[in-house]
């Protein structure tokens, strides 16, 4: 699938990873919508990235809000080809701690946010997508999941993350055999660390460690080069129902 006059909703899209995204996909002609929480940010980031990105604030686990948005898209440009799910929250808490073991809740916020969430947003843009005109292979839409690298090796504390982007990896064959008979592709990206906003405002002795995990290149990645794997994704017929790591040869230590 070719990105011009493609229109696209992103979740998380109004900074990191989805703003990224936004912006490689606008200058390869597609349409945007923005989906995330903060309507501040969001304006701000339609704003920087022009005429050819739109904007609604909601809750990916919210079925009525992303439907709205999926509406919007749809009515404004005219048709949803491509959902990239780049929104999604981290807590750091060990199984049992000092004070007892973990919080279900957060546990249960952790997962609803990040996995179920998830299912939520592309379960909708898919019945969206299911209703376009096929290309000649029958293609009519594309879904790119975002998990992480703490699917396959999570750290100390990372029981909650590493559970919901291992579900994300875990679901993204099954869905992929799921909509084969609709044209839609699915696809999931587990990034390493990355240079996103969250990471700029971390102290020295957190990202160094991090950065000496890495193999090569010897640094934090940049979001431009999640926005290409995006891309290159959307534009490859033949990747499908499979989780690509972008991590620079990353292993995480246990802490």
């Amino acid at each position: 699938m070719q990105l011009v006059n493609k229109t696209a909703l992103i979740t998380g899209g109004a900074s990191g990873l989805g703003f990224a995204t936004a912006r490689n996909f606008i200058d390869a002609g597609a349409n945007v919508m923005l989906f995330d929480l903060d309507p501040t940010r969001l304006q701000d980031a339609a704003q920087k990235l022009g005429g050819k990105a739109a904007y609604a604030s909601g809750d990916v686990c919210n079925e009525q809000q992303v439907a709205d948005a999926i509406a919007q898209a749809k009515q404004q440009f005219g048709s949803l080809d491509i959902n990239v799910n780049c929104a999604g929250i981290a807590t750091a808490a060990k199984t049992v701690g000092r004070n007892g073991p973990m919080a279900l809740d957060g546990f249960e916020k952790v997962v609803k946010v990040n996995l179920i969430g998830t299912f939520n947003v592309l379960r909708l843009c898919a019945e969206a997508m299911q209703g376009n005109d096929g290309s000649d292979d029958g293609e009519r839409g594309v879904i790119i999941n975002v998990a992480s690298v703490a699917a396959f090796d999570g750290q100390m504390g990372q029981a909650a993350y590493s559970a919901s982007k291992g579900g994300i990896a875990a679901m993204t064959l099954p869905i992929a055999r799921d909509l084969a008979k609709t044209g839609i592709r699915v696809m999931t990206i587990a990034p390493g660390i990355f240079e996103t906003p969250m990471m700029a405002g971390m102290p020295e002795e957190v990202r160094k460690p991090l950065i000496e995990m890495v193999q090569f290149p010897h640094r934090l990645g940049n979001p431009d080069e999640f926005a290409q794997l995006a891309a290159y994704i959307v534009q490859c017929g033949y990747l499908n129902g499979e989780t690509i790591r972008l991590d620079g040869g990353i292993r995480m230590q246990p802490r």
